[in-house]
């Protein structure tokens, strides 16, 4: 995973090039006087390649708020979660995330990472020395290998009590078959107890296929996956919505969202089923 793209080279080659895109949002807001949360470590991670892609999508750039309100959100899920007696993260497709390192996170939290060895050793590379606030573990691993995820999430269950899972800005890359046979996978060890993850309706992931679609096209990062059902999609694989927030509604709160779109955000707030009209939700999901 290099920092910059050969010429003739598609500035998105594969699906972790969109890591760096999305460190980019983060090194951004962190940047703002007014900044919402701190990630020190993102502008380097993000690299000139990240800024090259984000700068080559200018709908993604119009929708800044969007990046920084599931950051946002997720850290907030994160924080009440540990509060509640979350002995273990486990961050699938993990990318460039850098909480372990920038957050105020216990010492004896075990925080395991998930991805593929490139961008993991691309990782490590740029983070150094720096020092992880707890207990840190990176796992190589393609989660497109079911019987290696299937063993991973055995292992792991063993290992806690209670474990909170993270999928932030991967489901929509998976068709609806692959999210529910990883809703089912995830669901096997009784250690697994909450979920954390997006999710987008029909309408906006349409929106976003027309939008940058064709950029992500050459990589095979494609966006596939915007369920009719909502957060109800995962029900009949042993998930149940316990929480879901808007990071459009949350935006507006926070005054960072154009005319256009604060209109937009008054509209009544829908965590059920989806149909056409542009919606995403930051979900946790329960075991049943």
């Amino acid at each position: 995973m290099s920092k910059t793209n050969s010429p003739g080279e598609p500035l998105i080659r594969n699906i972790s090039d969109t890591a760096l895109w999305a460190a980019v949002y983060r090194a951004r807001e962190t940047e703002r006087a007014d900044h919402l949360f701190s990630d020190p470590f993102a502008r380097r991670l993000a690299g000139a390649r990240g800024e090259q892609i984000a700068t080559s999508l200018p709908f993604s750039d119009r929708a800044t708020w969007a990046w920084v309100m599931r950051t946002y959100l997720y850290d907030q899920f994160l924080n009440e979660q540990i509060q509640q007696g979350v002995d273990m993260v486990v961050n699938l497709a993990a990318g460039l995330d850098a909480r372990p390192y920038r957050m105020a996170l216990p010492s004896s939290l075990k925080w395991i990472e998930v991805d593929l060895a490139g961008i993991l050793d691309y990782k490590e590379e740029i983070l150094g020395a720096g020092k992880p606030a707890c207990q840190l573990e990176r796992i190589r691993l393609d989660l497109s290998d079911v019987s290696g995820r299937r063993e991973l999430f055995s292992q792991l269950g063993r290992r806690s009590a209670k474990a909170l899972i993270i999928t932030e800005g991967l489901l929509i890359y998976f068709t609806a078959d692959e999210v529910g046979a990883l809703a089912r996978d995830l669901a096997a060890p009784p250690s697994f107890q909450r979920w954390l993850t997006d999710v987008a309706s029909p309408g906006l992931l349409r929106l976003l296929q027309k939008n940058m679609g064709p950029q992500l096209a050459q990589s095979g990062a494609t966006f596939k996956f915007g369920p009719k059902e909502g957060p109800g999609f995962f029900v009949p694989y042993g998930w149940k919505a316990a929480d879901v927030r808007s990071p459009l509604k949350t935006a507006a709160r926070l005054k960072r969202l154009s005319f256009g779109m604060r209109l937009l955000s008054h509209l009544p707030a829908s965590n059920g089923a989806q149909g056409s009209r542009p919606w995403s939700g930051i979900c946790l999901l329960a075991r049943q």
